[in-house]
């Protein structure tokens, strides 16, 4: 995912969360079955996109169902421009830190740029580094040229999930970050890839910057659940990145991006706070001092 860059600015007016209640009753996910029984179920699936342990232990908390460590940790956590930027060893730190917070959660790990398109031998060395980190699962981007992939780490016992539509990682050959299957053409290649995963045996799919309605399609055309971003409400399930949710990216946010805290504002305010109160000698206080 690449919603820091997408260049669509957010309509969605801020949230006053103060009266909302956190539905607690869809606790985290355990295995790949919660996801089949999610979907039988009609229930929504949600997942967020976070990287170390006090956001990971707090989603878990709250109910999310599932976790990812996604390669956009590179543009989030590292400041590069791109998700393509991550590599294996960065990604499995960060699933290591989420296990550690979180030992009984379903943690899915992106597979990075440049991992899994060189050779089984080589996707399977990243697989294994995920795996090791913590990751219950791994996800890729794309279909074509995924196929063997797919199917092998599926086969060596480690869940896959898809990821289509807006493939980040891809982006140069797409043209840019802008919405996918716009044509009839287009959106049947996808509804096509989407079945194609399904048949591989992936457990579940992404899938990011499509029309409402092809998320709809693609998500009725599936017994796999479809998790979207910037898919619209008719799909399984939603991801988004735990900073871009709390307002603490920075610049523009994609249009499918709901700020549900205005979270830079909040914490620079609370920095601003200390470096007074450490100007004016109020911290610390004598409560907060040794004898």
């Amino acid at each position: 995912m690449f919603s820091q860059s997408l260049k669509h600015a957010s309509s969605t007016p801020s949230l006053n969360t103060s009266t909302r209640q956190v539905d607690l009753s869809q606790r985290s996910f355990r295995s790949v079955s919660d996801f089949r029984k999610a979907k039988r179920d009609g229930r929504k699936i949600s997942m967020l996109s976070v990287y170390d342990a006090v956001f990971a232990r707090l989603a878990v908390d709250a109910g999310v169902n599932t976790l990812l460590v996604g390669d956009s940790v590179a543009m989030a956590l590292y400041g590069f421009e791109s998700t393509i930027h991550a590599t294996v060893e960065m990604i499995a730190s960060h699933v290591g830190a989420v296990r550690r917070a979180c030992p009984g959660a379903f943690i899915v790990a992106d597979l990075p740029f440049g991992s899994y398109r060189r050779g089984l031998k080589t996707a399977m060395k990243a697989v294994e580094a995920m795996a090791r980190a913590g990751a219950s699962a791994v996800k890729l981007e794309g279909v074509v040229g995924n196929e063997k992939i797919v199917s092998h780490v599926i086969e060596s016992g480690i869940p896959v999930m898809g990821h289509i539509g807006l493939t980040p990682q891809s982006v140069l050959a797409l043209g840019g970050y802008k919405v996918q299957g716009g044509t009839e053409e287009g959106a049947a290649r996808l509804i096509e890839d989407a079945k194609e995963l399904e048949d591989l045996g992936a457990f579940s799919l992404v899938l990011e910057c499509v029309s409402r309605s092809l998320g709809s399609r693609i998500s009725s055309s599936l017994s796999i659940p479809v998790i979207g971003i910037g898919a619209g409400a008719e799909v399984d399930g939603q991801v988004l990145v735990a900073s871009d949710l709390l307002g603490l990216s920075p610049g523009r946010s994609p249009r499918f991006v709901r700020r549900y805290l205005d979270g830079a504002a909040l914490v620079s305010k609370a920095f601003e706070e200390f470096c007074r109160q450490v100007g004016e000698a109020q911290y610390p206080s004598e409560s907060e001092s040794y004898d």
